[in-house]
């Protein structure tokens, strides 16, 4: 049977109705904050976060009946793509989730990451991003969801992965990976990295031939073909450095 009068809840659940009762989905905090966690429930979802599972509370007619329990598996290319980013220079790695604490601080233990924010609000994730930027300096932060596109849009730089990515993460990225590989995330650093040295390369190379000209002009010594040289070999070289960026992997 259908539902009807479906509405999401913001970084808690989901509630709705079927056949006329109300229905509610969501996290420990949704059920606290609308007091419907009993001590007894309280216990059973600290004992199921231990484990590393992410517990999602049913509840009929505002009485809790039954929990769901999930678990997050990391991806085979997880640690390396970390691995990577620290071969890079990447000194801080920070996972922002709202899974519970202790199904993050599991999978953050098995791929080596320095810092675990748990349990947060699409607001908290924005905070969280605004604290490490005065800690560490410039934040990119890595999102797919839609309760990460505050955070998205208020790093340094945001990136999106862009086959898993929900429309408001790709609206709001400064970057949007199509292919939904961990592996693209530390390439994408690299390419990046090629970049801008090969525009100050090709600066460095325009202004040389350029200044070079000038200086002949000045004493006499320019001819036609120099000028030509000046301007539109200029272009050539930096256009053939630039197509070097092809080749990056």
């Amino acid at each position: 049977m259908a539902a009807e009068h479906v509405s999401a809840l913001a970084g808690r659940g989901t509630e709705g109705s079927v056949d006329g009762r109300r229905v509610l989905l969501g996290s420990h905090r949704l059920f606290e904050e609308r007091r419907l966690c009993s001590p007894a429930l309280h216990e059973r979802l600290a004992g199921m976060d231990t484990t590393g599972r992410t517990s999602v509370v049913v509840a009929l007619d505002d009485r809790p009946v039954g929990i769901i329990a999930v678990a997050d598996r990391p991806r085979e290319t997880g640690k390396s793509a970390v691995e990577m980013l620290r071969r890079q220079g990447i000194t801080s790695i920070v996972m922002l989730t709202g899974d519970s604490r202790g199904t993050a601080e599991a999978i953050a233990a098995h791929l080596g990451i320095d810092d675990v924010r748990a349990e947060l609000l699409p607001q908290d994730k924005v905070a969280a991003v605004e604290e490490l930027r005065r800690t560490h300096g410039s934040v990119a932060m890595v999102g797919d969801g839609v309760n990460d596109a505050p955070a998205l849009a208020s790093a340094d730089l945001g990136i999106a992965m862009g086959v898993a990515g929900s429309d408001a993460a790709l609206e709001t990225a400064d970057v949007a990976l199509m292919a939904d590989e961990l592996l693209r995330i530390p390439y994408a650093f690299r390419l990046s990295r090629a970049t801008v040295r090969n525009i100050k390369a090709n600066l460095a190379i325009s202004i040389v031939m350029k200044a070079a000209f000038v200086v002949a002009a000045v004493a006499g010594f320019a001819t036609l073909w120099m000028a030509v040289l000046a301007d539109t070999g200029a272009s050539v070289v930096v256009i053939a450095n630039a197509l070097r960026l092809l080749r990056a992997d």
